[in-house]
């Protein structure tokens, strides 16, 4: 069956929430959004292109950085609201330069950021 992005579903701003996970350790690396041109894009070209809600324009991961997401596999969940896109990360998934954008942990009601990660 072939797919079409207009068959996912979509938010009121015309996004679908995309967890990213490294294909080979199947770590979760981090949430970003997609709409349905993000999606035909990354899955044209297998490099990962998100939407940012801040800049309102399409942002391929590592197109600035160096930090670049090559697609491996894309899969969307039974309702077809969230997507899960694995990758091969090169360098750092986050912003702040750490593998991952969970980092932070809350322990007994106190926020814990871990170093190490």
């Amino acid at each position: 069956m072939p797919f079409d992005p207009a068959d996912l579903t979509y938010n009121d701003a015309g996004l679908i929430p995309a967890i990213a996970q490294d294909a080979d350790t199947r770590e979760v690396l981090m949430l970003a959004w997609m709409n349905a041109e993000s999606i035909a894009q990354t899955l044209k070209t297998g490099r990962v292109t998100y939407w940012s809600r801040s800049r309102q324009s399409f942002w391929i991961k590592g197109e600035t950085s160096g930090h670049t997401q090559e697609l491996v596999e894309f899969r969307f969940d039974c309702d077809q609201d969230c997507l899960l896109v694995l990758v091969n990360q090169t360098g750092a998934a986050c912003h702040t330069g750490r593998r991952h954008c969970f980092y932070r942990t809350v322990k007994d009601g106190e926020v814990i950021e871990n170093l190490a990660l």
